[in-house]
């Protein structure tokens, strides 16, 4: 399957001190060892996974169902906390999916070579969160049947959405970029689907990967065309990424409610989705390197630069953190103030200061080497960040409604079983969405792969020449 490489470089080279592919392997080994585990039958572990996801996914309809023919009455909310689970989860959900194709888009156009082994699970979960993240503002309506009424459509009525309210604003944005999302992934996928239709080993796969590799034959020309408009979705998903995200911020920030109305939201929201799309990455990555087989391609180089990027982020959302609570002190306004003193010795103090340890002090795990590769460490740090960014999201929409500025309207809020449901159902919607993923998909773009071992040669191919000349490296 594979051949080691007869010529070692010299030590210090960082190709060898830090490899992005491990082993030197044929184009053949790539195409049978990343399509290895679509193409065999699935074992009995990825069987009981689905299983369990589609029990979830039962339950998340049955949640659904409640609330449509009951009505948004078995929610929690109440009245100061009308918004929720609902808006939490979607702004959770929105910003795991929105990181996924801005990991993806803004490393291709960095021309980052180790983006190849992570940006396939990267862009299927920016999918499968924005489905999950698009179905709570739907039912956060009310009648949302009645939803078509948010888009600007030639109504004979003449019953316009009103266009200054951000939720208008999150149907255009989230509408868009679930479409550029699903092209930029889809686009991506050809020319591997084209060589799952060339190793398939039934007729009924060899149709199925044909038709949805439409006609690839991997020509000159056909390579040419898919640069040119991968490059271009590419261009185009970064900055809407930007302002989709900088979008849901308004949804708080145009608002006048203490622990809200900040200007600090819109670069706040966009580093936070970052840093937990990373982290949600990781939590997936991690697992399925093991189950796939593909630690040749997800190498440790890998994981140290995604734990590199966590940190950059952690420290982001941190300062964000900071400038937040020191704006509510600095403006002197007493609503502020009490706001950030709630925070932080309020009712819900406890999940503040969790989220405070889950994503600022357990990012600073990663300033050592060791623990930037340590398998185990970096996926229990990344699911702790997932806890903590869903906290800080349930924290900046219950806690902030739940003391407005009339202490006798202050509530306390408590999510019920279908709050509880539809959060836990959607999670198990994802998983089953991302292992039926990884089993009819390569999870790893495996045309990269190959142009990346022959980069890789030809790289160390020169080195070696260079040390072999008068005067060259020895």
């Amino acid at each position: 399957m594979s051949t080691a490489d007869p010529q070692v470089p010299a030590p210090g080279d960082p190709l060898t001190e830090h490899p992005l592919l491990e082993g030197r392997h044929s184009d053949r080994a790539y195409s049978e060892s990343l399509l290895a585990f679509v193409h065999r039958p699935a074992g009995r572990t990825w069987w009981a996974l689905l299983g369990l996801g589609l029990a979830g996914t039962a339950v998340l309809a049955v949640a659904v169902g409640v609330t449509l023919f009951v009505g948004v009455g078995t929610w929690g909310n109440n009245i100061p906390v009308a918004w929720a689970f609902g808006i939490t989860n979607f702004v959770w959900w929105i910003g795991i999916g929105h990181a996924g194709t801005l990991i993806s888009a803004i490393l291709l156009l960095f021309q980052e070579k180790w983006r190849g082994s992570i940006n396939r699970f990267a862009e299927a979960m920016t999918l499968f969160a924005v489905t999950c993240a698009g179905l709570f503002p739907l039912l956060h309506l009310g009648r949302p049947w009645k939803f078509y009424w948010l888009v600007p459509y030639p109504s004979s009525l003449r019953a316009w959405p009103q266009f200054r309210s951000p939720l208008t604003w999150d149907i255009a944005a989230v509408g868009t970029y679930l479409t550029v999302s699903l092209l930029f992934w889809y686009v991506g996928l050809i020319p591997d689907l084209a060589t799952a239709r060339d190793t398939a080993r039934t007729p009924r796969a060899r149709f199925w990967y044909g038709l949805a590799s439409l006609g690839w034959r991997g020509s000159a020309k056909h390579w040419r065309q898919w640069r040119t408009g991968y490059l271009l979705l590419a261009g185009l998903a970064t900055p809407l990424v930007v302002s989709v995200h900088t979008i849901v911020s308004f949804d708080f920030a145009v608002a006048q409610l203490p622990g809200w109305h900040t200007t600090i939201f819109p670069p706040y929201f966009v580093a936070g989705a970052v840093f937990s799309g990373f982290a949600l990455v990781l939590t997936l990555l991690i697992p399925a390197r093991k189950a796939l087989g593909i630690e040749h391609v997800v190498t440790p180089l890998h994981l140290d630069n995604m734990a590199k990027v966590l940190m950059a982020t952690g420290w982001m959302v941190t300062y964000g953190y900071i400038q937040e609570h020191f704006f509510a002190w600095f403006s002197g306004n007493p609503f502020e103030m009490h706001a950030t003193e709630a925070e932080f010795f309020g009712p819900y103090a406890p999940l503040f200061w969790m989220q405070v340890f889950c994503n600022v002090l357990v990012p600073q795990l990663f300033w050592f080497p060791r623990l930037r590769t340590n398998v185990g460490v970096l996926w229990v740090a990344a699911l702790l960040i997932n806890v903590g960014m869903w906290t800080e999201r349930f924290l900046i929409v219950v806690a902030s409604l739940s003391m407005d500025f009339l202490p006798s309207s202050w509530a306390a809020y408590r999510p019920t079983w279908v709050d509880w449901s539809l959060l836990g159902g959607t999670v198990a919607f994802f998983g089953t969405a991302f292992l039926l993923f990884l089993k009819f998909v390569p999870a790893v773009s495996v045309s990269e792969m190959k142009e990346l071992q022959r980069e890789v040669d030809a790289s160390l191919q020169f080195r070696r020449e260079q040390g072999t000349r008068p005067g060259g490296a020895p």
